[in-house]
């Protein structure tokens, strides 16, 4: 009986591992989706900036912190690093966040869309 129990017990655990990882999955995937909407203006090529930097690394970063880039005064003077809660509060209004910055875009103020998004930057290395 002991051992029925712990078969049991290690399979849910080995099954719950497999939907943590599938949940992730599909959050960066729908991630990815909505950087469709950034790479109008942000590279996938840690090499180039566009009109925007390059976003490979965001996370965890200083921010105004890629060489090559014209930021913001307020940006460079801000402080911050890229961490998920002050991503979070850009992606749903820099201006707010950081008054005086330059990059212009569509809030996103959907928290599960948010979630989505800082997901897929974690996964831009």
């Amino acid at each position: 009986m002991k051992t029925k129990l712990s078969l049991l017990l290690a399979a849910s655990i080995s099954f719950s591992a497999v939907a943590v990882a599938d949940d992730q999955a599909m959050m960066e995937a729908a991630g990815k989706e909505l950087f469709n909407k950034c790479s109008a203006c942000h590279s996938l090529d840690e090499s180039k900036n566009a009109f925007g930097p390059s976003l490979i690394g965001v996370v965890g970063r200083q921010a105004a912190a890629l060489p090559r880039f014209a930021y913001s005064d307020a940006l460079k003077n801000s402080g911050l690093t890229w961490t998920d809660e002050n991503l979070r509060k850009w992606i749903a209004g820099n201006d707010d966040f950081v008054p005086g910055t330059r990059m212009r875009h569509v809030e996103i103020t959907d928290k599960a869309e948010q979630d989505y998004l800082i997901a897929y930057l974690k996964t831009l290395k």
